[in-house]
Parts: C-alpha cells; structure tokens; sequence
C-alpha cells in the first residue's frame, strides 16, 4: 500500500552507514543519492527503481516523533538476526533481541533505534 516514507537524519554520512548494513540482511541496498533543494538524501529499495526509504539530511538534530517506527519484512528469521546483528554493528541501538512476539504464532521480530532515535524493526510472518 504504501510507496515509500521520508526519515529525516541529522548527518546523511552517519545515516548511511547505518542503513546501508541494516538493511542489507534484508534484501534492501542504497539505490540513489542525490542532493535537491539544499537537501542531501539516500534511496533503499530491493531494486532500481523501486525505493521505500529515503533519508534526508536536515542538518539539525532530529527529535523522533512518539510511538512513530518503521518495519522491513523479511524473508526469514535468520535475516531478522541479521538485521539486529548488524543494526547494532553500525551504531543502532538494542530495542528489542530477535524473537517471537504475542501478535501472531509466527511473528519473529527484533527492534533497534537507528543514530537520529527512530525505531526500527525487521519482522518475519512465516512458519520456521
């Protein structure tokens, strides 16, 4: 249903460093860069050009909006690990181990707070 979300990021440099190993256990890569209108920004989607994530440089500090985080899918459990494994290789913070979670029977999950204070999750819904 939804196309893509913009994440505002203080330092784009520190942002993707983080992105860039997070979201590469599930699937997803840097696509563009790009500046426009004195913003610096990165693209991450599966492929060109198909992107669901950029991020753009504000310059200032960001203040994470209250109960706001986004969630990748993955494809398995163990790329959920790898997520958490290199989310917090690159700066992220532990919000969460990999585990199941009350939602569904099969809901595997694990959570981290990326360098600017937003939540970020990989969950996977399949059977293991």
């Amino acid at each position: 249903m939804l196309d893509h979300i913009t994440v505002p990021v203080l330092d784009i440099a520190v942002a993707r460093v983080f992105y860039d190993a997070a979201l590469e256990p599930l699937g997803f890569k840097r696509l563009s860069d790009f500046t426009e209108h004195d913003m610096t920004a990165a693209g991450y989607g599966p492929a060109f050009p198909i992107m669901n994530l950029f991020l753009v440089s504000t310059g200032q500090p960001v203040t994470p909006m209250p109960g706001f985080h986004m969630a990748f899918q993955a494809e398995s459990r163990a790329a959920v690990d790898g997520f958490h494994a290199a989310a917090l290789a690159a700066g992220g913070q532990d919000n969460g181990k990999p585990g199941l979670r009350p939602y569904h029977p099969n809901y595997y999950a694990a959570f981290v707070i990326d360098p600017d204070g937003h939540h970020v999750e990989a969950v996977c819904h399949r059977e293991e």
